[in-house]
């Protein structure tokens, strides 16, 4: 199944395209849909992509997500023809897309109750990058390259940079990539525990897959948790941390998922997760 959303350029091509896995109806696959321009992010694609995500969030019937790229990038953040035409029209409101795209799409890919795992297919730049790193899983082309690219046009991060570099790379790389603006590929990305695989270019999508598929599978109910624990526990005091540590372990354990897998357990069975 495929739904589309929006069109890119005018044009009949969608800007983003909604599917699900053939293999697995459960996983979602949404894809950047402007390879010619290498996914650059106008307002037509940001638009889709809001409400892409919105849609397979709401969806319960999706229990995984992948957010790919089509053509050879994955991202390469804000398309700059559309931005220097909206500097030249109205540079007090240039930036509003902030606040009307980026925010919302980094939000929903953070904090939604289902694993999303990246397929980087090419170069992550920019918004591009910060696309990627609010997934919870990235799966990279050999080639690919990760790039902040902000400095270079007088701007500081978006997107959420400012705290997934940190807590991804640390402060000090962070302040590098940031500062300087130099491409990370796709093994540095790799040993700095930037990303979860690199692959062939022509495996990312199907290896990205493989882990959705393996997810959707699993305890989404304590996906969500997982992810709302790592977000909390990187910014919060400890006894904050070990309070909704110990809500969240109430929460599901009354949880089908949980008590079926207790049982699995002990019957030295396969446990089957249903997401209740």
């Amino acid at each position: 199944m495929q739904t589309n959303s929006g069109a890119a350029d005018g044009s009949a091509e969608p800007a983003v395209l909604v599917a699900r896995d053939d293999q697995e109806p459960a996983v979602a696959v949404v894809t950047l849909n402007r390879p010619e321009r290498r996914n650059a992010l106008t307002l037509e694609l940001k638009d889709a992509l809001v409400a892409a995500l919105d849609g397979v969030a709401a969806d319960d019937a999706v229990r995984a997500v992948v957010l790919a790229g089509s053509g050879k990038s994955f991202c390469v953040g804000q398309d700059l023809a559309e931005h220097a035409e909206a500097l030249r029209s109205d540079p007090t409101s240039a930036f509003a897309t902030v606040e009307a795209h980026y925010n919302p799409i980094v939000r929903a890919l953070a904090t939604m109750p289902k694993p999303v795992v990246a397929a980087v297919n090419g170069g992550a730049v920019g918004a591009g990058l910060g696309f990627a790193l609010a997934c919870d899983l990235r799966v990279t082309a050999e080639g690919a390259t990760f790039a902040t690219a902000f400095a270079a046009i007088g701007l500081t991060a978006d997107s959420g940079l400012s705290a997934s570099l940190v807590h991804s790379l640390g402060h000090a790389r962070a302040t590098e990539l940031m500062l300087l603006g130099e491409p990370l590929d796709a093994q540095q990305a790799l040993a700095f525990g930037l990303v979860t695989r690199v692959v062939p270019a022509d495996e990312v999508l199907e290896t990205a897959l493989g882990l959705a598929r393996r997810l959707a599978a699993g305890p989404t109910r304590a996906y969500a948790e997982i992810k709302k624990a790592l977000a909390l526990g990187a910014v919060s005091p400890l006894p904050a941390v070990l309070e909704a540590e110990g809500a969240a372990q109430a929460r599901l354990g009354l949880t089908k998922d949980h008590r079926g897998a207790v049982e699995a357990f002990l019957g030295k069975q396969r446990p089957s997760f249903v997401g209740e």
